[in-house]
């Protein structure tokens, strides 16, 4: 196995690093409002501190049970360290310790998927994916929000990683590595255990293979299957043990969807009530329209064509090979998995759903931008070289498309994080200054009560308790209040949207 890491990744890396680490700490100051996940994974951290077990094993108290403890767990680490140098009882203390953990996972992130790209596309090729992926806007907001993404990406592309190098460098141990690593990610978000089925896909592929000359014995390969089964079962059984379920709650949905009918099912949604999910052709065409304009959107279009011409180009020159494998199975499975989503777990689809597409893809991008450089130059330059093209030219041309693309992100990515919601939290710290904590408060977003650290009830509706004394409504034209309530305190939500207002009404 010849040296992994040479003097130039080490400087790559280093960059990155700096640069993800400044993007990263800017967005957490300017954080005008988390995301309303966050809400109830700091309430499950919290949650963790009193009674793990029980918490774990049913933890619809704090958040919905298709969450996993695994980040909980993580903030709640950093909210002891945290701690220690400051007053661990303030709600922002929870709301930082929640964000830098995410932001330090994402930086940990970068080194693995670095070597994935150099694995697939060369090291400096691979780091200019990385700077467009740490410049993307919001990628870049999920790991400065209070979000599991980051911690999941940090797990799965470290499993991916270690796959890889098992694969092409023949070391059968180190599918143990890729199980445990599996087994970890499973806890923060049980797709980790995706890194199991591809391992088991190519181990058995190989011991199959008639063409043995470059591979390992049947028995180091047997060796290697079984050991990456283990390593996932001793660190994953003792959590689905203490759970009480094998399969993760989503995939249970999936399932139930296509035993109760092929077409036509009813499935319960932990979060928004009950949902009927229809497996038809067209939810299928829906969904996957919804997840191009997804793709789209997170590389902010510019860098689309870049990207599928890359991909073609990759696969064109190698069509046999451990990478080419691997990333084959990880783009359909999780265009497969987001699809299911999609349709059998309610008609919507996250642009963070689809981080891991996007970063495992981003690689191809700087292939393409060469592509495309070099057809411009073809076009353009004047000059006659070898093959009728200027190596210096492609170069050129390489970089003003890149630092164009750059450019567009940048307006985007240091727009503060939910600027546009910046009336809530005015809303909670009105309520924070102006209420009592026995207050009956109705609001239309749970994150205004997190902030106000109010107990209150969440209604989108017009019906209300009656004894409530407070109710706060998002307003975009003019409403009269409820009945026997009066305004008294009114703010636009944000300085854009003049007529988007929140209002608090009090009982008369």
């Amino acid at each position: 196995m010849t040296r992994l890491v040479n003097k130039q990744d080490i400087i790559h890396i280093i960059i990155l690093l700096v640069v993800v680490l400044g993007i990263g700490i800017y967005l957490i100051a300017t954080t005008v409002l988390i995301a309303k996940d966050g809400v109830s994974y700091i309430n499950y951290a919290k949650g963790l501190a009193i009674a793990p077990l029980e918490i774990i094993r049913d933890c619809s108290e704090y958040a919905p049970r298709s969450y996993t403890p695994g980040y909980p767990f993580l903030i709640l680490m950093t909210h002891k360290l945290v701690s220690l140098f400051g007053d661990g009882s303030s709600i922002l203390t929870w709301i930082y310790s929640a964000q830098a953990i995410a932001l330090f996972c994402r930086i940990l992130a970068l080194i693995p998927l670095y070597f994935i790209g150099e694995e697939f596309v060369g090291s400096k090729l691979s780091f200019w994916a990385i700077l467009i992926l740490t410049t993307l806007p919001y990628p870049a907001r999920f790991g400065s929000d209070t979000l599991r993404d980051w911690p999941h990406m940090l797990f799965l592309a470290t499993g991916f990683l270690f796959l890889l190098w098992a694969a092409r460098y023949r070391k059968w141990l180190m599918f143990a590595l890729v199980g445990v690593v599996a087994g970890l990610g499973y806890t923060v978000q049980p797709m980790c255990a995706q890194l199991v089925a591809y391992g088991i896909l190519w181990l058995i592929f190989s011991i199959f293979r008639r063409e043995r000359k470059y591979s390992m014995s049947r028995t180091k390969l047997v060796g290697g299957l079984a050991l990456l089964v283990i390593g996932f079962t001793v660190v994953a059984a003792p959590y689905m043990k203490i759970r009480g379920e094998i399969l993760p709650t989503r995939l249970q949905q999936i399932m139930e969807s296509f035993s109760s009918c092929p077409i036509h099912s009813e499935i319960q949604e932990q979060s928004s009530g009950s949902y009927t999910a229809e497996l038809v052709p067209g939810d299928i065409t829906k969904a996957f329209g919804k997840l191009i304009g997804n793709i789209s959107e997170d590389l902010m279009y510019y860098f689309v064509p870049a990207l599928l011409i890359g991909m073609y180009y990759h696969f064109r020159r190698k069509p046999k090979s451990e990478s080419t494998f691997f990333i084959t199975a990880f783009i359909l499975l999780n265009i497969a998995a987001l699809i299911l989503r999609y349709c059998c777990c309610g008609p919507a689809l996250s642009k963070r759903y689809i981080l891991p597409l996007i970063a495992f893809t981003i690689f191809f991008v700087p292939v393409g931008l060469q592509v495309l450089g070099r057809e411009i130059d073809k076009l353009l330059c004047k000059t006659v070289c070898r093959n009728d093209r200027s190596e210096e030219g492609t170069r050129r041309w390489f970089f003003i498309l890149l630092v164009t693309g750059l450019a567009i992100c940048v307006p985007k990515l240091f727009r503060p994080i939910r600027v546009e919601k910046k009336g809530y939290r005015l809303v909670a710290e009105w309520l924070k200054e102006n209420t009592e904590k026995e207050d009956i408060i109705v609001v239309p977003d749970k994150r205004i009560s997190f902030y106000a650290e109010r107990k209150c009830i969440e209604s989108l509706g017009t019906g209300f308790p009656a004894d409530a004394k407070y109710v706060i409504r998002e307003l975009k034209d003019q409403e009269k209040p409820p009945a026997q309530m009066t305004e008294v305190w009114s703010s636009y939500l944000s300085k854009k949207k003049k007529k988007d207002k929140v209002v608090i009404y009090q009982k008369i």
